[in-house]
């Protein structure tokens, strides 16, 4: 019975708001929402930002600069090049917590210590990157919609020429007192 409880609480939520609105993120994309669950738990300091950027709408209109597809989608940067970001860098939160498909990570430079507002979401597993990046949250709902963003030009390491856009980023428990 433990098993199985075990295996239950671990499945992710359908369809909802995860059970804590504000650890829930709604990713509104031409195509449809995706319900992103935060993770505070393992990068409290990472989903502290992230909030703070979307309160400030700060991801509304940001291209996904960087597409790979079997990998990932990229995005956060304001000028859409992969180069910006707002301006403060984030010390690592690193764990031991597996990126797999539907994994929301922290894009950074070489420095671990160099994430900013740039994310990624992963379309598949990728263990290459467990324990080196910080892993801020997870697709509980409309990794199909993910699955559909524009992808970019491998020979140009996902380069997207023409990228589709966030419409709009809530925390979930600010479109509730609407």
């Amino acid at each position: 019975m433990l098993l199985a409880t075990i295996m239950v609480t671990s499945l992710p939520q359908t369809g909802r708001a995860a059970d804590d609105p504000e650890n829930t993120l709604y990713l509104e994309l031409s195509s449809g929402r995706v319900v992103i669950k935060l993770r505070p738990d393992l990068a409290p300091k990472h989903v502290a930002r992230i909030k703070e950027l979307v309160r400030k709408k700060f991801y509304d209109g940001i291209v996904f600069h960087r597409v790979i597809d079997g990998f990932m989608a990229q995005t956060g940067d304001p000028t859409g090049t992969g180069m910006g970001g707002s301006g403060q860098n984030l010390a690592a939160e690193f764990t031991q917590t597996a990126f797999v498909r539907g994994t929301l990570g922290m894009a950074r430079a070489q420095d671990p210590n160099s994430a900013d507002s740039q994310f990624f979401i992963c379309f598949a597993p990728a263990p290459f990157l467990n324990g080196k990046y910080t892993v801020f949250g997870e697709v509980v709902s409309g990794m199909e919609f993910v699955d559909k963003i524009k992808k970019g030009n491998a020979a140009d390491n996902g380069s997207v020429s023409n990228p589709d856009k966030i419409v709009s980023l809530r925390v979930a428990a600010d479109v509730a007192k609407k």
